[in-house]
């Protein structure tokens, strides 16, 4: 009894969607301070490679970037004794987000779009 495989080879297409997919979703992790890392990966592993997934990993990253600064900031307004309560509120709020639109974005991309943060700085180009 033979199990022949019958797939279809992965297109090229496919795999840059899923390289793009892959980088929106490291936003998950912006609470553990590492959201911006699987975008960075992605973005150096194929730079040469997919232009889908070099544009999308590079708007994960600067995204993910700027989430970092937000929270490096309500890190610092959590140590200020009249501000800790909007630095913890802040701190929250900001990975929440990071976390909804991070899942928004790599489903955008999965169905073959592409996404754009609501508010991003501009850092990598």
């Amino acid at each position: 009894m033979s199990y022949d495989d019958h797939r279809p080879a992965s297109s090229g297409a496919d795999q840059a969607r899923t390289w793009a997919m892959l980088a929106h979703l490291g936003g998950i992790l912006a609470y553990f301070w590492i959201g911006w890392l699987p975008a960075l990966v992605v973005w150096l592993v194929n730079r040469e490679k997919s232009t889908l997934a070099v544009a999308e990993a590079r708007v994960a990253l600067n995204f993910q970037l700027t989430v970092l600064i937000g929270l490096v900031v309500c890190t610092i307004l959590r140590s200020v004794p009249v501000l800790g309560v909007i630095g913890r509120i802040g701190f929250i709020a900001i990975s929440i987000a990071s976390l909804v639109l991070s899942v928004v974005a790599a489903l955008a991309v999965q169905r073959g779009g592409t996404y754009r943060y609501p508010y991003s700085i501009e850092l990598v180009r």
